[in-house]
């Protein structure tokens, strides 16, 4: 058994069961290197890991990404969520890369340890589709564009971290001073990024104590996780599984942006019926304006995404008709043709994690350039909308 001295790390004692956290850096070999040996000590008889079920696949077995169904990413509506996460590991990856050390290298650590020892190993925090969702649902559309703009600003960025500075994020002052000037922007998103995901990580944990009675258990968690865990678990938990259901409950749309894109088609039909009783020219020339900004627009994005010819002039097509119809958006659609057109082998899968860290390589590997042809062709198709509604209304007035 290793010599280890645990009063370095923080503890917290349930019954029976003692649990040691340790936080770390996700992308350092120092923090690798510790979790490594802790986990290996022979101390522990559980390993709790900062990772959900489907983050934990992925990360034991890497190929698993080569399953991915494109057609029904798409058709369930999943491409911006797949695409955010895409970003997320993307700006994970470019750093791991900078120091030579792969992404989320202390959790792999503690896993393979684990693993080696037999010791059962406990994915204890929300699936990270639940936490995307529950963040795009509670805060406020300017704060999504935000949000979303700086996601992919960073895959632009190439400025340089020294890992000393990756190093002190693992000091709990920093970490908490950082935290506290973002929530200031932005509560709801701090919330159910960092706080929320705390007191699932205790209710996890509870529920695994109560289920196998764990003498000691050490908990690998992200350095912003230390504090609101340990808190969590002192208070502690009444009703484990009923806290985990509460918080993933994604919350329902509210009304207001449900109804906008029907109102917006409201009154382009509307426009179209003035125009037509005012006189058939006027009615077509409002319909040709419609067609031509709309379909335009969504082609020039499919083009910027670098898309099979096919795919841009249905992006052409479908956008005007789209458009009208809030239920189907013409990104989904010009992205299905795209990956029908070009069909992305297995190679561009598993090369995915490494392409995505690269700006080239949102465009070279197929399976991100389709996610691009349905990011661009929609923001094409959106920002015609506005523009062409706006000149119907000029030609009405006018």
């Amino acid at each position: 058994m290793t010599d280890l001295n645990l009063a370095d790390y923080p503890t917290v004692v349930k019954g029976s069961t003692r649990y040691t956290l340790v936080g770390t850096a996700h992308v350092s070999r120092a923090s690798a290197e510790e979790v490594r040996r802790l986990a290996s000590s022979g101390r522990f008889d559980a390993v709790a890991v900062e990772l959900c079920e489907s983050r934990y696949r992925a990360m034991v077995h890497p190929d698993t990404m080569s399953d991915m169904d494109l057609f029904e990413v798409f058709r369930q509506g999943k491409a911006g969520m797949v695409a955010a996460s895409l970003a997320l590991g993307a700006y994970q990856q470019r750093l791991a890369e900078q120091f030579d050390i792969e992404p989320g290298a202390e959790m792999k650590a503690a896993i393979d340890a684990a693993r080696t020892r037999n010791l059962p190993v406990l994915r204890i925090d929300r699936e990270v589709g639940t936490t995307l969702r529950r963040v795009y649902r509670r805060i406020r559309w300017w704060e999504r564009m935000a949000l979303v703009s700086g996601l992919f600003a960073s895959l632009l960025s190439r400025e340089r971290v020294t890992e000393e500075e990756i190093e002190q994020l693992k000091q709990g002052d920093i970490l908490e001073s950082t935290f506290a000037e973002f929530a200031q922007r932005s509560a709801a998103l701090y919330e159910t990024l960092i706080e929320e995901r705390d007191h699932f990580m205790a209710a996890r944990l509870e529920e695994e104590r109560a289920k196998s009675q764990y003498q000691e258990v050490l908990v690998v968690i992200g350095a912003g996780h230390l504090a609101g865990l340990r808190e969590r678990l002192e208070a502690g938990v009444e009703n484990p599984a009923e806290e985990q259901a509460e918080l993933s409950t994604v919350p329902s749309r509210k009304r207001g942006p449900r109804i906008l894109p029907w109102v917006i088609v409201a009154l382009i039909l509307t426009g179209f019926v003035i125009g037509f009783s005012r006189s058939s020219d006027l009615g077509w020339q409002l319909i040709l304006d419609w067609v031509m900004i709309n379909g335009t627009l969504a082609a020039i994005g499919a083009l910027l995404a670098l898309a099979h010819p096919l795919s841009i002039l249905t992006a052409f097509a479908a956008a005007p008709i789209t458009s009208l119809n809030p239920t189907i958006g013409v990104g989904m659609v010009v992205a299905l043709v795209e990956v029908s057109l070009r069909r992305p082998r297995v190679a561009h899968f598993q090369a995915l994690r490494h392409d995505v860290a690269h700006l080239k390589g949102w465009w070279s590997n197929r399976v991100a350039r389709t996610f691009l042809v349905f990011l661009f062709a929609t923001i094409g198709s959106a920002t015609g909308t506005y523009i062409a509604g706006f000149r119907i209304f000029e030609r009405l007035v006018s």
